[in-house]
């Protein structure tokens, strides 16, 4: 096996690795400072209010569900960030989404967050649920649900209610996930009011705490519609829907009652089928994921080996790499991560001195570019994880495929089409980490958003768009500035300049990792240095679906 051991060259006393390091530092900080804020919600007033009602928090309920000691890992924490501040914000989109151990078990948890406006639905809320819907459908994931909701945020209501992705969808994903055999248990713990109240009574399992409501309509709209004048106990209360309409299943005093049942409940569910991928004991890294802060560099003009990353993430530090000698700006390679075998697909910041296809000519091809060699391989490397099971991993560092009379005569859109087909196909779990750039049609082939990823990953180094913003401002601007001379206007040095800042400025705010976080582009934003605790608990998740469809990728560009 020593042949397979990556072996490290990192001066971890050099200028550019300590430079590097603070740099991550700073950015990993800023993230956890702004995560820390996010985690209050809508803040101590809103937290003081649902205690006064002797409810818990959403994130006190959670704390209470999962297995003591171990950690919830929260997907979509940056939804809406920095969005509907003209009503007031709505931090993490109002609702709280992760992975959790519930009795030794993992549940996708979704949790209505009071204390931001009621917990009713923005338009980002809908599509944070959908997401964690679909990943538990796509991983045949168990759920949870703490319903604590008003409903519809009535003053967006046309983008929230009638779309696919919009809340209507949340129930259909209730009915399509029981009908996959997927559990679903919903406690109501608050108020469950209009469409929303067809969440829980589409689950398995339906719990309800005194002082809970449950209606389609609460009493002032009964009262406006039919005229009929009722309390909200007698209308929806937990024991009228435990006693009279027989719709829960387990009425309970509080919400510390509730959650043992919820735990009770799990605990005697059946286990999931095995799963089909190779598992084995895990070993640790040989070298510190500390040390990604220092060798990964955020500048794209510099080069790093990406091997010494893969190096801190895999078990044993070993790393089976595939046609090294060929393509060599993708890395492909086998590993294990955490005992599950992977396959990895990696972006190589290096530059590589090469002959050139069809002659003995030398040529320089630049790191973090896809070339035609790298695109055959990697996407040969694909179909053979598929062909053998084995769940792929995608870290993004890249400028996107090269261009010009070499690449064009190569064949290189052939190729690249050839990558893309066998990424669009894949059957097996795909799992993406964008470490630094992702543009263009680069993010596409190294299974982007819209290739389907079980889960997507981003450092607070990444940066998302069709290209990078030196390129986009430049572009943008000689398109402005054609634009204006049409209509006769002049513009010197200072307005050109002024004008390429400002779009430039306005462009790098839409590549930052968090706007793309707060769309929901990205599942999280992650701590380097935790990126293989992450990917384990992935793999982990994405082997609770033991089905594997048949893989096809109709035709190649060969």
């Amino acid at each position: 096996m020593a042949a397979s051991i990556l072996k490290t060259n990192v001066n971890t006393k050099s200028p550019e690795f300590e430079k590097n390091t603070r740099r991550m530092i700073d950015l990993v900080t800023q993230i956890k400072n702004e995560e820390e804020e996010i985690h209050q919600g809508g803040g101590a007033k809103a937290i003081e209010a649902q205690h006064k009602k002797g409810r818990l928090t959403a994130r006190e309920r959670i704390a209470k569900l999962i297995d003591p000691g171990s950690q919830f890992f929260e997907l979509g924490g940056y939804a809406a960030y920095e969005m509907y501040e003209e009503w007031g914000g709505a931090p993490s989109a109002g609702t709280i989404t992760g992975l959790a151990r519930v009795c030794g078990r993992t549940f996708m948890v979704i949790a209505n967050d009071a204390t931001v406006k009621a917990g009713a639905f923005f338009p980002m809320t809908a599509k944070k649920v959908i997401r964690a819907q679909n990943i538990a459908i796509d991983n045949h994931i168990p759920t949870i649900y703490l319903v604590d909701s008003a409903g519809i945020f009535l003053p967006l209501q046309e983008d929230v209610f009638p779309d696919t992705d919009d809340f209507g969808r949340v129930f259909r994903n209730n009915a399509v996930m029981s009908a996959m055999g997927i559990p679903q248990l919903a406690a109501i713990m608050g108020m469950c009011v209009a469409g929303g109240a067809y969440l829980p009574v589409m689950c398995d399992h339906i719990l309800m705490t005194e002082g809970s409501g449950l209606f389609l309509a609460g009493p002032a709209l009964v009262q406006a519609a039919i005229g009929q004048k009722t309390s909200a106990e007698d209308l929806g209360g937990a024991k009228m829907h435990a006693q009279i309409s027989g719709t829960v299943d387990f009425r309970e005093p509080d919400d510390d009652a509730c959650i043992a049942r919820i735990r009770a409940l799990a605990d005697k569910m059946g286990a999931a089928n095995p799963a089909p991928f190779s598992h084995v004991a895990s070993r640790l890294p040989l070298y510190s994921a500390q040390e990604i802060y220092g060798i990964f560099s955020g500048d794209p003009a510099k080069q790093y080996d990406m091997r010494e990353i893969i190096a801190r993430i895999v078990d044993a530090s070993e790393f089976e790499e595939y046609r090294a000698e060929y393509g060599e700006t993708v890395l492909c390679g086998y590993a294990r991560i955490g005992g599950w075998a992977v396959g990895i697909v990696a972006n190589q910041k290096k530059h590589v001195q090469t002959l050139a296809r069809g002659s003995d000519q030398k040529r320089m091809e630049f790191g973090g570019v896809i070339y035609t060699e790298s695109a055959e391989k990697a996407a040969r490397f694909i179909l053979d994880c598929n062909q053998n099971r084995v769940p792929l991993i995608f870290l993004h560092d890249v400028n996107g495929f090269m261009v010009g009379k070499d690449a064009e005569w190569s064949g290189i859109i052939r190729a690249g089409a050839k990558m893309v087909n066998a990424v669009a196909n894949s059957v097996v779990p795909k799992i993406a980490v964008i470490c630094g750039g992702s543009f263009g049609a680069g993010h596409y082939a190294m299974c982007g958003k819209a290739y389907d990823p079980r889960f997507i990953f981003a450092w607070p180094t990444a940066r998302y768009a069709v290209m990078s913003g030196d390129a986009a401002a430049g572009t943008l601007v000689e398109i402005k500035l054609k634009q204006l001379e049409r209509e006769g206007k002049k513009v010197d040095e200072k307005a050109k300049k002024e004008l390429y800042e400002s779009v430039r400025a306005t462009y790098e705010n839409q590549t930052d990792p968090r706007y793309a976080a707060a769309r929901l582009w990205v599942d999280g934003i992650i701590d380097p240095a935790h990126t293989r605790e992450a990917l384990i608990q992935s793999l982990e998740a994405a082997a609770l679906n033991p089905e594997i469809a048949e893989f096809k990728t109709g035709v190649l560009q060969t």
